[in-house]
């Protein structure tokens, strides 16, 4: 492999401990670029709410980016693996897309908790939500504590509960 101004052993790719700090911001750097590269092949699934799915990913891609700065060596192999659980993530993605029961398996299905006034008990109880918490949030996010004014409230695959009010 051809090393262009040094750069590989500048970001300890030549093997062995980063030598100094120096060395340690280079590959910093340069994980970060790269990290700012994969978050963009995976774009739209890291934007806005996470469901537990997008989640984990996250997780799981900070913490390989992460060996790529502080382990020596293995700096490619690295980023690889970062890159192939974004592709998985993707194809993961484009599979819940085109299947209902996919999409709920690695990312949860809606729950109706409440509908047109009426608690939905079985929902509640799939979804572990007491009474007392489902009515606090409806306070927080529907305005009202009287259940006659709730037309549907929903626990969406993020973990949040939605709420429509008959208002």
């Amino acid at each position: 492999m051809v090393d262009i101004l040094g750069a590989g052993a500048a970001i300890g790719l030549d093997a062995g401990e980063p030598d100094g700090w120096q060395m340690m911001v280079v590959r910093a750097i340069a994980v970060y670029l790269i990290g700012i590269t994969l978050f963009r092949i995976a774009e739209r699934r890291f934007s806005g709410r996470f469901t537990a799915f997008d989640t984990i990913m996250a997780i799981l891609l900070a913490t390989i980016l992460s060996h790529a700065i502080t382990r020596p060596g293995a700096f490619f192999e690295t980023v690889a693996a970062g890159l192939a659980l974004v592709l998985l993530h993707f194809l993961f993605a484009v599979l819940a897309f085109h299947s209902k029961r996919f999409g709920d398996l690695v990312s949860g299905r809606v729950r109706t908790l409440v509908k047109d006034g009426q608690l939905q008990w079985d929902a509640m109880r799939e979804s572990h939500i007491n009474e007392r918490d489902l009515m606090s949030v409806l306070r927080e996010v529907g305005q009202t504590n009287d259940l006659s004014r709730i037309k549907l409230a929903r626990l969406e695959r993020s973990g949040n509960i939605s709420v429509i009010t008959t208002d």
